[in-house]
């Protein structure tokens, strides 16, 4: 887990002593502003910026393996529920006032099962053998003499 209190704190103090405009911390867009309406938690903190409304916390998902969901903004149950049934993805915490645009990173952080390891496969041939290709691990076209599929044993000799 990552937090970013830290430059959160920065970024304030920056705003506060007049080095930041407020218009550049005040950038939430539209598709944040309505993810925090329908999918964020009131928290209890104030909006360090406006200090008129509690800023909203919305968490958004990114992974591979998650198909179109993936860059969508989720509730914890939501997120749970992706935890327990799909491979590793991560989570970005934002928290972000709808009333001025404030917004920030809060936390992120990786969740999800493990990452499967991938699956080697063999082949079924002729005369119920299998083959894998040594060096490639892929699998060879066999046919029941031993040789490669098509050829029979004629001119393989030397190999037998």
């Amino acid at each position: 887990m990552v937090d970013y209190a830290l430059q959160r704190k920065s970024r304030l103090a920056e705003v506060y002593a007049g080095r930041t405009g407020v218009a550049e911390v005040c950038d939430a867009s539209p598709y944040l502003l309505r993810a925090a309406k329908f999918h964020g938690l009131t928290s209890s903190e104030r909006c360090p910026i406006c200090r008129k409304e509690q800023v909203t916390i919305v968490s958004w998902v990114f992974g591979e393996k998650l198909g179109q969901i993936s860059g969508s903004a989720r509730t914890n149950e939501e997120i749970q529920h992706l935890a327990m049934s799909r491979e590793e993805f991560s989570v970005h915490v934002v928290e972000v006032c709808r009333t001025c645009s404030w917004n920030h990173l809060v936390q992120s952080y990786v969740s999800g099962l493990p990452p499967r390891p991938p699956v080697r496969r063999s082949r079924r041939v002729a005369g119920g053998r299998t083959s894998n290709n040594a060096t490639t691990g892929r699998s060879a076209n066999v046919d029941a003499d031993g040789g490669p599929a098509g050829m029979g044993t004629e001119g393989m000799e030397k190999y037998l």
